[in-house]
């Protein structure tokens, strides 16, 4: 299958996961008491952003592996529907953490919110290394620094997410900071991330686009 397929598959349902993020936000008051019923709904706003946050980071990472694979097989494509599961399951916990912020159902919400990102950053490592493993779907125009820094920059969100959740057993607030100043921190990307957004594009056949200067 031509990756480009397989991306405009993942980008719909990366964008369904984010619009259900907001489907979920709702604040029910009458109208003299709505202004104060929507301050008081910041939760469901943080959560939002949260998850937003996160949501676009997995399509930028996403998208930047996929820059550098140039086809796939039917075990590629199999983790591939294990990822896309995952960010699809994300506006549920997401939903839970927003409505149990302020009492002591936040604990399991956070945990399961844990346990979802790192079963995404799991399915991320399954794909890239599968692909990485002896460049078994790597572009052949690919430079080997590009695959090397993807590697160790994909592999430090496991142990992360690990260490975060378990966090949310002694304090589930210190994990939801946590996962915000990691998000933040990786908005910025890394060299491995960079170096493959520059990357010549890949055509239609799964190769390298070069300017004629290269060749």
């Amino acid at each position: 299958m031509e990756t480009s397929r397989l991306e405009i598959f993942a980008d719909g349902v990366f964008g369904i996961a984010a619009t259900l993020l907001v489907v979920r936000i709702s604040v029910d008051a009458p109208g003299g008491a709505l202004g104060r019923a929507l301050v008081h709904a910041w939760p469901q706003y943080a959560a939002y952003g949260v998850s937003f946050l996160m949501i676009g980071i997995w399509w930028v990472n996403y998208h930047a592996f996929m820059r550098v694979i140039d086809h796939t097989d039917r075990v590629f494509l199999f983790a591939n529907i294990g990822l896309l599961a995952s960010i699809a399951f994300v506006p549920f916990p997401t939903s839970l953490v927003a409505e149990h912020v302020r009492d002591s159902g936040l604990r399991p919400a956070v945990i399961l919110y844990g346990l979802t990102l790192i079963t995404i950053a799991s399915f991320m490592n399954i794909l890239w290394f599968y692909a990485a493993r002896g460049r078994r779907l790597i572009a052949t125009s690919t430079d080997q620094r590009v695959v090397h820094n993807l590697s160790r920059y994909i592999a430090l969100a496991p142990p992360g997410m690990i260490v975060a959740t378990l966090i949310a057993l002694w304090n589930p607030y210190v994990t939801l900071g946590i996962i915000v100043v990691v998000g933040l921190t990786r908005m910025v990307g890394s060299s491995g991330t960079k170096a493959a957004e520059a990357e010549p594009p890949k055509n239609q056949e799964g190769g390298s686009v070069r300017s004629s200067n290269e060749e």
